[in-house]
């Protein structure tokens, strides 16, 4: 059976491809000589598409959206993947937001699709890395997501073994075993990519060139509208816990100024250790509960 993302593409020969990352640079270029939609072209050609069954309209719904996805794929750069993949797998999350986007949300087709892309890409990933055996156990996975991020704000820009106070630091931020992290820095040590980003956000690298300025109000909105769902997904996914996890949660990894185990420990009359096994539990169900609210439905 065919899948609408599949129609989609056979459905004209207009929509660019990228076969390698030699052709990276002119594949930008042709992107963005596709125009911005405003609101009611859109909203047209959603329902025209919807309602017609027209595949011209979805086209045109994805190749406006081709330099979103872009600009997504280049945030997942450091994950040592062939850059040329990772945008093909963006523009596949692409394809599916618009199949599945329903005006009855109320948002535009980007605040929408911003989450089929990413999921896209992140299956993607842990498919790849699994055929090098990378886990797929939650500890793991928060450090192959997280690792190179938080190495790069620390000044690690190098592909070097870490030092125990380092691995001490990241381990503790990330409430994972030290042997975990010297694990899966030695596994992503091959990562040739050494201009990593800060955060998955940041944008001050080769992408920049893609954006026109007249989208600058239109994605600023748009980042305020995700950051803002994010906020709330984590504040209900946290009201799920126990009193006292929701406490240890906030006062140890929601909070600039972090309460020590001690303290937490003599709050609630348990031990240090206690507290730390009571920290990474309630962070798995968190993680667990946020990475299940923000799955795309079916």
């Amino acid at each position: 059976m065919s899948t609408g993302s599949e129609l989609i593409v056979r459905s004209s020969s207009n929509l660019p491809t990228l076969v390698s990352e030699n052709s990276l640079v002119g594949y930008l270029e042709k992107i963005k000589q596709f125009p911005v939609l405003t609101e009611k072209q859109e909203t047209d050609l959603v329902k025209d598409f919807q309602e017609n069954g027209n595949m011209h309209a979805a086209e045109v719904l994805v190749t406006s959206h081709l330099r979103l996805a872009a600009k997504i794929a280049f945030t997942y750069r450091h994950y040592g993947l062939p850059l040329a993949d990772i945008i093909s797998e963006a523009n596949i999350g692409l394809m599916q937001a618009v199949k599945k986007f329903d005006l009855g949300k109320n948002v535009r087709l980007a605040t929408y699709a911003i989450w089929w892309i990413k999921a896209a890409i992140n299956d993607f990933i842990l498919r790849s890395w699994s055929l090098v055996k990378i886990g797929t156990r939650a500890a793991q996975k928060k450090l192959f997501y997280n690792l190179n991020r938080i190495k790069a704000r620390l000044g690690l820009y190098d592909n070097r073994e870490l030092t125990p106070e380092e691995v001490k630091t990241i381990a503790g931020e990330l409430v994972v075993d030290e042997a975990d992290v010297k694990e899966m820095n030695q596994r992503l040590g091959g990562d040739k990519s050494l201009n990593v980003a800060v955060s998955d956000e940041d944008e001050d690298e080769r992408i920049d060139f893609l954006v026109d300025k007249s989208q600058n109000i239109e994605e600023n909105l748009a980042r305020r509208q995700e950051a803002g769902y994010k906020a709330q997904i984590l504040k209900d996914c946290l009201s799920k816990l126990d009193e006292r996890s929701q406490y240890i949660i906030k006062n140890r990894m929601l909070t600039e100024t972090p309460v020590t185990l001690e303290e937490i420990g003599s709050r609630f009359n348990i031990s240090r250790e206690r507290v730390r096994q009571i920290e990474k539990k309630a962070f798995e169900q968190l993680k667990s509960l946020v990475l299940l609210a923000l799955k795309p439905q079916a």
